[in-house]
């Protein structure tokens, strides 16, 4: 029997659960590590696209800048598939928002929904996002046709990038939670994604914002700041 006993036996088993206890200790002597990382990640993130917003606002003001909304005729002037977009992103930030506020009171099976239905929230914002590139392209609104087409394309695209990779984070979450012990590790990552969405919502709106402006208001924006 102890012959058998060995042949099933799974080592490999008791040393994962040794690693985890050991990674799980070890945040737990330093809670806020992964928040004081996450604010420097978010400090990172908002000083590369503040010096995209200088140079784009700078650059609103050559002449060969054709603004992508502001007259009738102009792509982004009907700001609908923009709005649909941002609802999505919005609707995921607030069902975070509602996890995090009542996590220790909801069963795992909803947890782990929430999870998954933040994660097709932002999807369906990553799609809509690709139908506007779509849709200026069968326009002639191309990467390299204007200044602004670049900067749309560019902006709104690493605004994506950093949105896809927080669904990559939220994937390697949502396994753990379904295959592993609610620990405090996990929670606080639920809680770091809570952050991390609720920022790019922020970045996104400002996007918005400058993106689909028009050329009077680029004007102003540049007289204010003194570009």
């Amino acid at each position: 029997m102890s012959v058998v006993k060995q042949l099933i036996s799974k080592p490999w088993e008791t040393q994962d659960v040794e690693q985890e206890q050991a990674i799980e200790k070890a945040n737990s002597a330093n809670p806020f590590a992964r928040y004081t990382a996450l604010k420097w990640l978010l400090a990172v993130i908002t000083v590369m696209f503040m010096l995209f917003f200088v140079t784009f606002i700078s650059r609103t003001q050559f002449a060969d800048f054709q603004a992508l909304a502001g007259e009738p005729w102009l792509p982004l002037t009907d700001k609908t598939p923009l709005w649909i977009n941002t609802a999505f992103v919005v609707l995921a930030s607030m069902i975070l928002q509602m996890l995090c506020m009542r996590i220790d009171t909801l069963p795992r099976w909803k947890i782990n929904a929430l999870i998954l239905l933040t994660m097709l929230s932002t999807f369906g914002f990553l799609f809509g996002q690709l139908w506007v590139w779509n849709n200026l392209a069968a326009q002639g609104y191309y990467l390299q046709s204007n200044p602004a087409n670049s900067f749309y394309y560019l902006l709104t695209g690493l605004h994506a990038l950093h949105l896809f990779v927080g669904l990559l984070v939220m994937l390697v979450t949502l396994i753990k939670s379904l295959y592993k012990p609610l620990t405090p590790t996990i929670l606080r990552r639920i809680d770091l994604t809570r952050i991390y969405w609720h920022y790019l919502l922020g970045l996104w709106l400002v996007l918005f914002f400058l993106l689909t402006s028009s050329t009077d208001t680029f004007k102003a924006i540049a007289e204010f700041c003194g570009l």
